[in-house]
């Protein structure tokens, strides 16, 4: 702990203020594509402000915090609180790092603190028709990259742009997210299958390999990688298992558009 940070820095702020704050922090930190060891540094960062001990379990699904008020250590706070769903948004992120080392090296009042995370919170996510339209721009270079030619690319963007959009309207729908990735996998080898079939372009075999990439989950994969690094291990082990079921859910995707077309030689 930093040698500037006291008890009496606290405010009076009381160990179940804090563990709120905290577990309100932590979950969405981890909703929005944190791994383990992120989260418990901006915690830790800000629990070293008001001199509390903290011990987090986080999880695939949620975060168990426990606080202990150092001058009355017979005094813990445990709480847990359920992940909202995963929706990476690396902006947020940043944010909430750059506010806890604020927190920590300026000393904000706690009650500024809140009203800041408040503001965090309520920004908006990312325009999903921006989104989509990324998505295509990147799987239809991917296609040229593979030795597509132009056709090839626009095919490739218009795959992976209706397949990012109806991904998204089935999101919205509140069906479970891996039907969703089935779905947008289907359509989006559909389109791209049509290539393969009437021969747009002079290489429809990377129409149809790269126009369903976008859908590839790197975040969960690479979070997996570090929590297992770092000895979190079981969130390693859930992180690795969902990332894994939305690649079968990509390949059930594909097999069922592919089978519908009649494409044997893929």
């Amino acid at each position: 702990m930093p040698e500037h940070v006291t008890p009496v820095s606290r405010e009076n702020v009381s160990v179940e203020q804090f563990a709120d704050m905290a577990l309100d922090v932590g979950v969405f930190l981890l909703a929005s594509g944190a791994h383990c060891g992120r989260v418990f540094s901006n915690l830790k960062r800000l629990a070293d402000r008001w001199g509390f001990p903290i011990h987090i379990n986080p999880a695939f699904t949620g975060l168990t915090i426990t606080v202990r008020d150092r001058e009355q250590p017979e005094r813990t706070v445990t709480r847990y609180h359920d992940a909202p769903p995963h929706n990476v948004h690396l902006a947020i992120l940043t944010l909430f790092s750059r506010l806890s080392w604020r927190v920590l090296e300026e000393r904000l009042p706690f009650s500024d603190v809140k009203r800041q995370i408040e503001a965090i919170k309520a920004k908006a996510g990312y325009n999903y028709w921006l989104v989509a339209l990324a998505v295509g721009i990147a799987c239809g270079s991917l296609c040229m990259l593979s030795g597509g030619d132009c056709r090839n690319a626009l095919c490739a963007f218009t795959a992976a742009f209706a397949g990012a959009v109806l991904r998204v309207a089935v999101l919205r729908l509140r069906f479970n997210p891996m039907i969703s990735f089935v779905a947008a996998s289907f359509v989006t080898t559909v389109i791209a299958g049509a290539d393969t079939i009437w021969h747009f372009g002079a290489s429809p075999e990377a129409t149809l390999a790269t126009a369903v990439l976008y859908l590839v989950p790197g975040v969960p994969l690479i979070n997996s990688v570090i929590d297992l690094i770092e000895g979190y291990l079981a969130s390693a082990l859930s992180r690795g298992l969902y990332a894994a079921f939305i690649l079968l859910c990509i390949a059930a995707g594909m097999t069922f558009g592919i089978t519908l077309l009649g494409i044997g030689n893929f």
